[in-house]
């Protein structure tokens, strides 16, 4: 059998690739075999049956376990992001006073100040884009006044703004990593995807690079 895979004679997209997250949440669903699957255990005997059973309670004891990970994982980005905001905050008071900074800036971090950095996947994916959004108008407000770079308390903002931007990065693969173990074990049949379809659990959207971050990465740099 020739291999599905060859290296050596490949098929090029010469203009690259770009890949993108689908916000698709896809039910586990079972048909009528998963049923008659159940009802033959029982039909085979009663050990086999309650064998089953108890499959099942801890197929459901993992999903309890592993949405309680989710929220975990989750509170830690949203955390990290509220240090972010605070961090941005006093940034942009501290540029305020030397440069005339965008109102919308101010407005935009009030708005996150809140605390309430959005309860599902999508709204939290969201939210941490336009978090980097205005890290980055401060990131050129800075650069384009090169005095203020050297002003200690504004460049110690802009390193913590770094660092926190490093451990939203660590924690978004975290979630991912946990995310994805959930997608995975709601089709696993038979024990998991009838208790995840009889739940009406579905997939979870992962985190995604928003559009402005995308485009900024394909910048020229040097």
């Amino acid at each position: 059998m020739a291999n599905q895979l060859d290296e050596l004679n490949p098929e090029v997209r010469e203009e690259g690739l770009d890949t993108n997250v689908i916000f698709k949440k896809i039910p586990a669903e079972v048909g009528i075999g998963s049923k008659i699957f159940e009802i033959l255990l029982w039909v085979c005997g009663i050990i086999p049956g309650v064998i089953f059973l108890f499959m099942k309670i801890n197929a459901q004891k993992h999903f309890d376990q592993l949405q309680q990970k989710i929220q975990r994982n989750a509170s830690q980005i949203d955390n990290y992001l509220e240090q972010r905001v605070m961090v941005l905050q006093n940034c942009a008071k501290l540029l305020d006073k030397a440069i005339d900074l965008d109102k919308s800036t101010f407005e935009n971090i009030a708005k996150y100040r809140s605390g309430n950095l959005g309860d599902t996947d999508v709204a939290r994916n969201e939210i941490g884009g336009q978090v980097d959004a205005i890290s980055r108008n401060i990131s050129v407000a800075v650069e384009s006044y090169p005095d203020l770079e050297a002003h200690r308390e504004i460049a110690d903002a802009m390193q913590q703004n770094m660092y926190l931007q490093r451990e939203i990065t660590a924690a978004r693969e975290l979630y991912n990593d946990t995310i994805n173990e959930w997608n995975r074990d709601i089709f696993a049949w038979p024990t998991k995807k009838i208790v995840a379809a009889k739940n009406g659990y579905t997939t979870r959207i992962p985190f995604a690079a928003s559009k402005e971050v995308k485009a900024k990465a394909k910048d020229v740099f040097f």
